[in-house]
């Protein structure tokens, strides 16, 4: 059963028009991609390849999840497994960096002549298949009112963190973001996890002269950490290094400490800054406000697997949103291809409309 956004008076036809001419306003599109992400990107290249004007949107600058990454992080993956619009990834290392990535996605962005609408977040979504209406604001608060005739989701979930729920998580000592190490030297800092993130940033900070203690719910990591990152953390933690606290929580935030729920009891801690690195999720929200189903225990998208049409006609729904609250099922790896799929599907549509 499809669904149709409420604001919507008149039915339009499910048929996509061809390529608009030179000289139309730039303010329309055939298709219209919001996230430009290396998944949007892919999105956005395989549309325009199949001969449909195209158009990204983002909130933030191209593939800002990762720019807002560790500034001296690499990736857990080879190149060839980062590369979209078949560009090659090139670079000496086995695993390239935040740095090469962020320089290889703007180059592809160039190569096809992506048309990219940075540092403005989609506000609302209106509108059926053939005649969306999308309302944007830029960081002036500027409005911005675009028409295109389908839309493709692509607005990942790193953008929003899992909250922590506890008293004193608005200060401005917490952050759930790592960048880098420099401004926490001979500080006391508290990291907030037990996955990938959490480790990465402890031994980081580490290194760089800050006292850092960990603290987890669990008894032990995550079984996703890293081979080569997991001996890292547990050595430094059984020398000492770094304290780490498991089976624990953190009850409260407070300017110069933090209090902690323990095995043995209540524990203080004397406190200068908290990273809580304690994952991310979609904008579940922005799905809803559009008409897209999410399944009650997953959150995932209802769409159809092989299209990956949402229930909503003419929206698509691409790369780690697709999964739902499973965010380790979705990567750059294989999210990179939902552009392709979906594509073949508006093409398809084309011709049996001709």
């Amino acid at each position: 059963m499809t669904k149709q956004i409420s604001d919507v008076t008149q039915q339009i036809p499910d048929t996509l028009p061809r390529p608009q001419t030179k000289g139309e306003p730039q303010m329309r599109a055939d298709v219209v991609v919001i996230g430009a992400g290396p998944t949007g990107l892919a999105c956005a290249i395989e549309a325009q390849r199949a001969g449909f004007k195209t158009m990204a949107i983002d909130k933030g600058c191209v593939v800002n999840s990762i720019y807002n990454y560790p500034a001296n992080m690499s990736f857990f993956t080879t190149p060839e497994l980062l590369e979209i619009g078949d560009i090659p990834f090139s670079t000496a290392r086995q695993k390239p960096t935040r740095e090469e990535a962020l320089e290889y996605y703007r180059k592809v962005a160039e190569h096809y002549h992506l048309d990219i609408r940075q540092y403005q977040w989609v506000k609302t979504v209106t509108g059926s298949d053939g005649d969306f209406q999308v309302t944007t604001t830029d960081s002036l608060g500027r409005i911005y009112d675009y028409r295109t005739c389908k839309l493709i989701v692509s607005t990942g979930y790193y953008d929003l963190a899992n909250p922590l729920n506890i008293p004193g998580e608005d200060l401005s000592k917490v952050f759930h973001y790592y960048r880098e190490s420099h401004p926490f030297f001979d500080t006391d800092v508290l990291v907030i996890g037990g996955k990938n993130s959490a480790a990465i940033a402890a031994l980081d900070l580490w290194r760089h002269g800050a006292r850092v203690i960990l603290v987890h719910r669990g008894s032990k990591f995550h079984s996703h950490v890293k081979y080569w990152i997991l001996p890292d953390i547990e050595n430094r933690i059984k020398n000492g290094e770094i304290t780490a606290y498991f089976r624990s929580t953190v009850q409260e935030i407070e300017p110069d400490s933090v209090n902690l729920e323990t095995p043995e009891g209540p524990v203080r801690l004397k406190n200068d800054f908290v990273f809580a690195m304690t994952g991310y999720h979609p904008d579940y929200d922005f799905l809803r406000s559009m008409g897209i189903e999410l399944s009650s225990e997953q959150c995932r998208p209802v769409c159809d697997p092989e299209t990956l049409e949402s229930n909503v006609l003419g929206i698509y729904v691409a790369g780690v949103i697709v999964a739902g609250s499973r965010t380790n099922e979705i990567f750059i790896e294989n999210g990179r291809f939902h552009g392709r799929q979906i594509a073949a599907h508006l093409k398809q549509k084309l011709s049996s409309a001709s």
